[in-house]
């Protein structure tokens, strides 16, 4: 079949200008299908071309036109006790549709964004959304069901993420600890949307990726969400897209705020951020810690290379139960999306095979071992580089993966010591000083 190509200057926006009235009732319906189309890029956009309706451009997007009445309904007049949070966009409300409402449309709970007009953004970001995520489709990408455009007003409405953001489940005070094979797992997916992005026939560059842009669904899988400041990539002989610089503070690639030129590897550094989020539990940035240690980035990167100096700066809240290898390949990974040398930096591709292999290390499981007072033999070998050598992965007794504990108050609280990198259990620790055994067992 042919594929026709649809531009924005054969249409004509009817919300592009508040005055004009809204959108006729018989055209709430479902956005046409059609089998197969090219993806409208934000170049095909010109705000001097006047069209009549943005759905004819979106065919074969499967969104749905909302009135500002039907979403009141959903959202239960946008009630407070729906509230999700808010954004740079507007305030989000969870809302459920009904599956009266609309041919096709299935019974769902949704999170509706309503554009503040006092806000960071407007009618153009949430224009990119609609473009961006109504023809977008992706295990890794949310879900944009459908829009409202009515005189003033800006809603869009997503599929429902019931986990919430990436950032509220790492930082969130009274939240549960992430388990490692959680956090590689999120990772994963969200290396993989990036991946999708940078490698579709039309290429997006994402430009906001950060901790709170990832969403997830009830079994964690991530899916990125906000797409008012992904731009299309650079075509053709262009190695680059020139604009204004934006994004969030602290995922932003240095080469980016300096010049304004954006590429794919500007995401790959954003990446490398979230990644050391993942590992260290501390925020891109945060101001409450001393000087040299506000800027994650700049703080961590240098130690990740060394074995011994990424156990310090890992996430206390793990309790030392990851695998030290896929911790030390994580960590190699960061290092290098975080390089200040954008060409140096891995595709998105490359990181999803990286952590595809990573996937398959599991939480350490709780085991028991003996501690032995050094000799005076030992002290001698402290001149000896902290980072020659990596530490050996702890053995694992008879197979057994206990996941169960950490989510649980009660846990073996365990120390490490200052020259190893294996995990001592108190309970051991004590019994064995009381035996006054100066050489090691089998648990």
């Amino acid at each position: 079949m042919t594929v026709k190509r649809i531009t924005w200057r054969s249409l004509i926006l009817s919300c592009y200008m508040t005055e004009n009235p809204s959108p006729k009732p018989t055209k709430k319906a479902i956005v046409s299908k059609q089998s197969s189309f090219q993806r409208i890029s934000m170049t095909d956009l010109s705000s001097s071309t006047l069209s009549e309706d943005l759905s004819v451009s979106l065919a074969g997007s499967n969104l749905y036109v909302f009135t500002v009445a039907e979403l009141r309904v959903i959202t239960q007049n946008f009630s407070q006790s729906n509230f999700l949070g808010e954004g740079g966009f507007g305030p989000v409300h969870k809302g459920f549709i009904d599956d009266k409402l609309r041919p096709g449309l299935k019974a769902q709970p949704v999170a509706v964004k309503l554009l503040d007009l006092d806000g960071t953004q407007g009618h153009r970001e949430w224009l990119t959304e609609v473009i961006f995520l109504g023809q977008l489709r992706h295990p890794h990408l949310v879900k944009l069901i459908g829009y409202c455009c009515e005189e003033e007003h800006r809603l869009l409405a997503y599929e429902y993420m019931p986990r919430g953001s990436l950032e509220n489940q790492l930082f969130r005070r009274y939240s549960v600890s992430l388990p490692w094979s959680t956090r590689m797992k999120i990772a994963l997916g969200a290396a993989k949307g990036l991946a999708f992005l940078h490698e579709a026939e039309k290429p997006v560059i994402y430009r906001d990726f950060k901790a709170s842009n990832i969403l997830l669904d009830s079994d964690y899988t991530a899916k990125l969400s906000d797409f008012g400041l992904a731009k299309d990539g650079p075509e053709g002989d262009d190695t680059h897209v020139s604009t204004r610089v934006m994004g969030t503070h602290g995922y932003a690639a240095p080469e980016y705020i300096m010049t304004g030129h954006l590429t794919a590897a500007s995401d790959v550094y954003s990446f490398g951020v979230v990644l050391l989020e993942l590992l260290t539990g501390r925020r891109s940035v945060d101001k409450t810690r001393p000087h040299r240690e506000q800027s994650l980035a700049e703080w961590a990167r240098p130690q990740l290379k060394c074995p011994r100096k990424l156990g310090r700066i890992m996430d206390p809240r793990l309790e030392g139960q990851y695998s030290e290898t896929g911790a030390q390949k994580a960590a190699q990974l960061a290092y290098e999306c975080l390089s200040h040398r954008p060409k140096l930096r891995p595709t998105m591709s490359s990181v999803v095979k990286t952590l595809e292999t990573l996937k398959d290390y599991v939480d350490i499981p709780m085991v028991t071992f003996v501690y032995t007072a050094p000799g005076e033999s030992d002290s001698n070998k402290e001149s000896v580089k902290e980072c020659d050598s990596p530490p050996k992965e702890l053995k694992r007794e008879n197979g057994n993966q206990n996941y169960g504990n950490r989510h649980h108050g009660h846990r073996h609280h365990r120390t490490k010591s200052p020259k190893s990198q294996s995990v001592y259990s108190e309970t051991a620790l004590n019994q064995n000083i009381k035996n006054g055994l100066n050489s090691p067992r089998k648990a």
